[in-house]
């Protein structure tokens, strides 16, 4: 009875392990082990057609149906068992990474049903998808994975730089920075493509910190022009380069601009050229203009002179003039040469020869044009008290007319008693008639008339004056430019 229940139970495992879905089978082993070894025998004999019919319909031998009898047949032996666990999933191969499964069956399998992976990738490639699948008993896993390569974004191009990657934008890719020529690199020099996607440290810069290059003109000297102090001066603008992206943005001198007249010395041209970034550089150079100068002349003994431009530089010409009772005696003028010497030879101022032995009042006055002034005093004898207070005056004051290039000329009673002279030179009777009759002086009562360089008749008086008052005229209305700065000079001369 007990190896009749063995073999009953073990036939039921062999048909579950061949046929898992059969209904009797399962119901078979299920059974067997509730029975007791009395009714073993009994549920075998119950068993045996409907599991001798479903062995055969599994094995491709069918029964003859043409007999209906049941006969005996002898059991054959239980066939080996196969342990060999079906796969229930596919096995798991990540490319570029790694599954590690744990199987509830233990280490040896890898995709049974309530197997476990664990997914990871090499170094250099991200998961996407699930970290963790199961194999589900729908003999899928429950999710879905992929290895895909560590990629950083591309790097932006830097103004005015570049850089060059070892691996493209591949994990651990190293980036090195470079700046144009002229700029300097601020900020990481290089950079790294790491695990996260992300490159590290941060962008860059390049800034512009040379100054520009320039160079200015040559320093130069020049020589003034003839009767000028100063000399026009030209050069050509200065050369600027700006190191980096070649923008000059703005050049300022500081001095005269190219083609400016330079007075005598040295003057400092500056140059400063500023680049789009603001550094800035500069240059200078030296412009001197030299005036060629004679010796510088000394005015006449009784006289004066006049010069132009500085009165002593190349092209210059000075004049020499003589004081009131002098005349010039040799060259009137001088001019200064580019040898650095004068022209000619110094005149002399010599006492002034009047000469009254002439024909005519004419050839008298022209002796005095443009050399004095004449105060012609007409009287009617030399008792008449305005002359003789008059001339007394005068007397007192012969160096203030001297200054003014005053000479006074005397014309003394009536004909045919009339006298006439210029300090003791004496006039003829028929020169003071016609002085009297050029200028209307009557000989009946005391008059006077002054006269300037030109011959003009400038002022008359009917009665004696201060000479103060003559002089006060004189220098208000008749004296030059040169006369006033003379008179300036010699305030004092007479005190």
């Amino acid at each position: 009875m007990k190896d009749i229940f063995f073999s009953l139970v073990l036939l039921a495992t062999y048909l579950y392990s061949c046929l898992p879905n059969l209904p009797s089978a399962r119901l078979l082993l299920r059974m067997a082990g509730q029975l007791t070894q009395r009714g073993a025998l009994s549920i075998l004999l119950f068993f045996t057609p409907a599991v001798t019919a479903t062995w055969y319909a599994g094995s491709g031998y069918y029964p003859d149906e043409s007999y209906n009898e049941v006969y005996a047949e002898e059991v054959p032996q239980a066939p080996a068992l196969d342990y060999r666990v079906p796969r229930w999933c596919y096995t798991l191969n990540i490319q570029d990474g790694e599954a590690t499964c744990y199987s509830p069956r233990g280490g040896n399998y890898h995709s049974t049903l309530g197997t476990r992976c664990e997914l990871s990738c090499d170094r250099g490639f991200r998961l996407i998808g699930r970290r963790s699948v199961q194999c589900l008993p729908n003999r899928r896993w429950s999710g879905t994975a992929y290895c895909r390569q560590v990629r950083c974004h591309a790097l932006p191009f830097i103004t005015s730089g570049t850089y060059t990657c070892t691996n493209g934008v591949l994990l651990d890719s190293r980036c090195d920075y470079s700046c144009s020529s002229g700029y300097h690199l601020e900020g990481d020099h290089s950079r790294i493509c790491m695990e996260d996607g992300r490159w590290s440290g941060g962008e860059p810069v390049c800034v512009d910190i040379d100054p520009p290059k320039i160079r200015c003109p040559h320093s130069r000297e020049k020589m003034a022009e003839p009767e000028k102090l100063t000399a026009r001066v030209y050069w050509d603008p200065p050369l600027v380069k700006d190191s980096a992206d070649g923008t000059i943005t703005r050049v300022t001198v500081r001095g005269p601009e190219p083609g400016s007249h330079f007075p005598e010395g040295e003057h400092v041209i500056r140059y400063t050229a500023y680049d789009r970034a603001y550094n800035r550089a500069s240059c200078k150079f030296i412009v001197k203009v030299q005036v060629r100068r004679c010796p510088t002349l000394k005015p006449p003994q009784h006289g004066y002179l006049t010069c132009t431009s500085a009165g002593d530089n190349y092209g210059a010409t000075c004049e020499y003039h003589c004081d009131g009772g002098y005349e010039r005696q040799g060259t009137p003028s001088r001019v200064c040469q580019s040898s650095r010497q004068w022209s000619g030879s110094p005149p002399i101022c010599a006492p002034m020869k009047i000469n009254v032995n002439v024909n005519s009042a004419a050839g008298l006055l022209d002796q005095f044009f443009e050399k004095q002034r004449l105060l012609i005093i007409s009287a009617p004898d030399p008792s008449n008290r305005y002359y003789k207070m008059q001339i007394s005056m005068l007397q007192q004051s012969t160096c203030g007319l001297d200054l003014r290039h005053v000479t006074i000329i005397e014309l003394v009673g009536q004909t045919p008693q009339e006298v006439g002279r210029i300090r003791e030179q004496q006039l003829s009777a028929n020169i003071i008639e016609e002085l009297r009759q050029f200028q209307r002086l009557t000989p009946s009562y005391f008059n006077m008339v002054l006269i300037d360089k030109q011959g003009i008749d400038r002022e008359r008086y009917m009665e004696p004056v201060t000479p103060e008052e003559i002089f006060t005229f004189i220098d208000d209305y008749l004296l030059s430019n040169q006369e006033l700065t003379q008179r300036r000079e010699q305030r004092d001369i007479c005190e």
